[in-house]
C-alpha cells in the first residue's frame, strides 16, 4: 500500500498526516510500519467483502478506497488537526476507528441517494466513494470535497422531508423528485395564508375562488412574518439551517405568486375553463412561480 504519493497539499488526508509525522519525528518509522500494516488488513477486509481479494487489481483497489475513508474519518475525529491525528493513528485501533467513522459518514450522506436502489458496497453510494477513494493517479484527492457536497445535499432533503411532515398531508416524497426547498417552503406558506395554517394539500387550484383575499396580506412584512412563523414549528437548529439556505428573493418572489393566484382566482370566478387557467400560469411563468403548486387539476 504506497500512502505518500503526490504533493502534500494535493494528497489525501492520511498521507499529509503521515508526511507530518515524519517530518517533525512525531511518527517513528515502527509506528508507521503499524499504520501501514493495519490499513493494508482493513483493504483485504474491504476487498473480502466487496471486491476479490485474490485479484490483485481488486486489491489494490480496496487499498485505495481505505486511504480515502481513512483519510475522511480521521479528519472528521482529529477535527484536522495533525498532532491529534498522529495520537489517533497511533492507537491500537485508531485505523480502525477512523475507517468506521469515515464509512458512517459516506453512509449517512448516501441514503437519499440510495432510496430507489441499492449500492455494491452496501449502504454507501458507489459513485461517492468512488470520489472518497484515493487512486494513485490522481493529480489530487478530492474525497473531502465530494463529502461536503453529498453532506450539502442530504442536509438539503432532510430539510426538505422536515417541512413535509411538518406542512403537509402527504409526508413522504421521493427525492428523485428532485424537489426544491424554497418551492416546498413556499407552498406550504402561501396554502397556510390562503386556508388558516391547514396543511398543504393538493386542492390550492380548486378551494382559492371560494378564499377572501385580504389587502394586508400583499405586503413583504406580512409574507415574512407567515415565514417566520411557520419556521417557529419546527426545531430551531432545523429553522436556522433552512433560513439559510433560503434566498435573499424568497419573500419577493412569494409575493409575486400571491398576486398571481389573486389573479388567478378571478379568472376561476368568471368561469374560465381549464385550458384558459393551464394557458394563464404558462404565460405567466409556472416555473417562475415560487411555491404554486404545479400539479394538474383534472
Amino acid at each position: 500500500m504506497q500512502l505518500v504519493l503526490r504533493d502534500v497539499d494535493q494528497g489525501p488526508y492520511l498521507s499529509k498526516v503521515l508526511i507530518q509525522g515524519q517530518a517533525d519525528e512525531s511518527l517513528s518509522g515502527e509506528q508507521l510500519s503499524q499504520i501501514k500494516s493495519k490499513a493494508i488488513l482493513m483493504s483485504l477486509k474491504l476487498a473480502d467483502k466487496f471486491y476479490n481479494k485474490y485479484k490483485m487489481h481488486l486489491l489494490e483497489q480496496a487499498a485505495h478506497d481505505v486511504i480515502g475513508v481513512v483519510s475522511l474519518g480521521l479528519m472528521e475525529l482529529s477535527h484536522q488537526d495533525q498532532q491529534q491525528a498522529i495520537r489517533l493513528l497511533t492507537t491500537a485501533d485508531g485505523v480502525v476507528k477512523c475507517f468506521q467513522k469515515g464509512w458512517s459518514m459516506l453512509s449517512t450522506v448516501s441514503k437519499h441517494k440510495l432510496a430507489n436502489g441499492k449500492s455494491l458496497y452496501g449502504d454507501v453510494d458507489k459513485f461517492l466513494l468512488e470520489q472518497v477513494s484515493s487512486p494513485p493517479d490522481a493529480e489530487e484527492w478530492q474525497g473531502f470535497h465530494a463529502y461536503q457536497e453529498a453532506l450539502v445535499e442530504y442536509q438539503h432533503q432532510q430539510s426538505i422531508a422536515a417541512l413535509m411532515a411538518q406542512f403537509y398531508v402527504q409526508t413522504q416524497y421521493d427525492p428523485l423528485d428532485f424537489l426544491n426547498l424554497e418551492s416546498v417552503l413556499a407552498e406550504a406558506v402561501l396554502y397556510r395564508m390562503l386556508f388558516d395554517n391547514a396543511k398543504v394539500r393538493q386542492d390550492l387550484k380548486k378551494r382559492i375562488a371560494k378564499v377572501t383575499l385580504l389587502d394586508e396580506w400583499f405586503t413583504l412584512e406580512h409574507i415574512e412574518l407567515q415565514t417566520q412563523k411557520a419556521l417557529a414549528e419546527l426545531p430551531a437548529e432545523l429553522a436556522e439551517t433552512i433560513s439559510k439556505d433560503l434566498g435573499k428573493n424568497f419573500t419577493p418572489a412569494l409575493l409575486r405568486t400571491l398576486n398571481f393566484a389573486k389573479s388567478y382566482r378571478e379568472l376561476l370566478l368568471d368561469g374560465a375553463s381549464p385550458e384558459r387557467l393551464e394557458r394563464f400560469e404558462h404565460k405567466e411563468g409556472l416555473v417562475g412561480l415560487l411555491g404554486w403548486p404545479l400539479y394538474i387539476v383534472f
